[in-house]
Order: structure tokens, then C-alpha cells, then sequence
């Protein structure tokens, strides 16, 4: 009942004996996620969380030795795109990456080295994933979801925690949430999600968090319009912001004319899609469905 993530996901956690990666494993475990394996150059051969999790100097070592398919990066921005690439050559189907502040020209030339790999990646600076009940890969709090049929795609995290628990205060619970990340250079977009949502039969609705910046909202309402068979609602952030600010995430910015949340609203609109003018209101329009 999920999409990405489920009970048979085996998790990797690159960085894993720093102060982010052990607390988050520590999390993800805690939720139920199988995490199998940690890596971090110079540690292998000593294991973590009490025993439970044995670590590796490379991603190529755990891949062998525990059959991880599922990788989450806590590491530093500096070294962030060369783990991701060292994800991607040892196989790894899924890769997330938590890490913010990646440079972009780090970013480049990595997403492109992905192109030639059969690894996704999602992310970086985003939330990661969330299949409640089944599998957590990244920071989500678990303790904000509950399992259900609204797959939820975000640009923001933030927003993304206040959308999960006002569904869950109404009792609408989620499939899976896909936090793809705010950066302008990144792996999944909101339109290979949605194709993934479109797929699944567990998912009978969607929810699509946007920001100012890219066009990335107005791809997805072409796939919408034309592909895309389930209900969406969305939110679009930065409505008031200013041409030329940057807001937050290294994204979110409007320039040249284009990027701007009024342009997004209004191609999403005209693709069907019911848009919110604020969090709270996504759930009034799904409950009135």
C-alpha cells in the first residue's frame, strides 16, 4: 500500500555514526524500517544503536554483505553528491538525500553521472519518505502520519508536516509522502511521482505541495491535464514573495518572469486541480470533495 518504500525496504544509512545519522536511524528503526547496514570511511567492522546495525567503509561492502536496496545520506554538504554517486555505483535502487547546502555545481555533474545508473534519487535538502506503517527513510515524525489512501508530494518540508497532521486530526491518513526537496538541481520531480501515484492502486488521491520557483509545478499540470486519472489537490507557497529573493530553499526564487506562485496556482487550476490558499485549507477541500 505504498509507493518508493515498504516493509520490504533494507536501508543503508550513509554517515551513520554522526550525530544526525545515529539519532535519525535510531528513528527510522524505532518506526520499523529495516535498517541493515551503516557506512562510514574508517568505522567498518564496528556496529551501532546497541548492536543492531553493523558498519562498512564503503557502500559496495554493505551492498554485498546485506542486500541493502535503500540508501539515506546524513553527510556533510562538502562530500553529500560524491555519496550520492558512490550510492548509485554499488547498485542502490533508491537513494535519498537528506543533506541541504550541496553546491550546485556538485549537483550537476552528479545528477548527470545518475542518468547513466538505473538508481532514483530523491532529494537532496528534502524530508525523504514515508509509507506509514511500513516504512520510514528519512526525518518525517512518524508520530504526525497514519497510513491511508492520500499520496502527498512536497516541495517543502514544513509544509509538508503541517498537511500530514491536519490530515491526521480529521483521521485521513496517507500512502506514502515523498518529500523531493526545495534545491534547483535534484533527482525525482513532482511528474515521476505522480506517474508513480498514478500506478498504485492503494493511492486514490494526491496532494502536491509547491513554492515559488522553476517550473517544476507547471510540468506537473501538463502531466496532469493529459495523464493523470486521481484527484489533486495543491498549495502553492510564496505568493507574496518579492521577483529576485531568494525564500528559503536555494529553489525558491522567482526570476526572468517566470517562477512565480500566482503563474503556478493558475496552471494548476486550469489542469483541475483544486488549490488551497493556505495549509489549512488543502483538507477542507479534500473533505469536501
Amino acid at each position: 500500500m505504498s509507493i518508493l518504500v515498504n516493509k520490504e525496504t533494507r536501508v543503508l544509512v550513509q554517515g551513520i555514526t554522526g550525530r544526525e545519522g545515529s539519532f535519525h536511524a535510531a528513528q527510522m528503526i524505532a518506526a520499523g524500517t529495516e535498517v541493515v547496514a551503516g557506512m562510514t570511511p574508517g568505522r567498518g567492522g564496528e556496529w551501532v544503536l546497541d548492536g543492531k546495525v553493523p558498519i562498512f567503509d564503503t557502500v559496495k561492502q554493505a551492498v554485498d554483505v546485506t542486500e541493502v536496496n535503500t540508501s539515506v545520506i546524513f553527510v556533510p554538504a562538502s562530500v553529500a553528491a560524491d555519496s550520492i554517486s558512490e550510492a548509485a555505483e554499488a547498485g542502490i535502487d533508491l537513494i535519498v538525500c537528506i543533506t541541504e547546502g550541496i553546491p550546485v555545481k556538485d549537483m550537476i555533474q552528479t545528477c548527470a553521472g545518475l542518468q547513466k545508473t538505473q538508481s532514483r534519487l530523491i532529494g537532496p535538502n528534502c524530508p525523504g519518505i514515508i509509507s506509514p506503517g511500513e516504512s520510514l527513510v528519512g526525518i518525517i515524525p512518524v508520530g504526525i502520519t497514519m497510513p491511508g489512501k492520500i499520496g502527498i508530494i512536497s516541495r517543502s518540508g514544513t509544509l509538508t508536516y503541517e498537511i500530514l497532521y491536519a490530515l491526521k486530526r480529521v483521521s485521513l491518513g496517507v500512502s506514502t509522502c515523498v518529500g523531493i526537496g526545495g534545491d534547483a538541481i535534484k533527482g525525482a520531480d513532482f511528474v515521476e511521482i505522480l506517474e508513480l501515484f498514478e500506478d498504485d492502486p492503494h493511492t486514490d488521491s494526491v496532494i502536491l505541495i509547491g513554492e515559488i520557483g522553476g517550473i517544476d509545478e507547471e510540468h506537473a499540470a501538463e502531466m496532469i491535464m493529459t495523464k493523470f486519472s486521481k484527484p489533486v489537490y495543491g498549495f502553492i507557497a510564496g505568493l507574496s514573495a518579492p521577483p529576485g529573493k531568494r525564500m528559503g530553499h536555494a529553489g525558491a526564487i522567482i526570476e526572468g518572469g517566470t517562477g512565480g506562485a500566482q503563474q503556478k496556482i493558475e496552471a494548476l487550476t486550469q489542469a483541475g486541480v483544486k488549490v488551497a490558499t493556505n495549509p489549512g485549507q488543502v483538507v477542507n477541500l479534500i473533505l469536501k470533495k
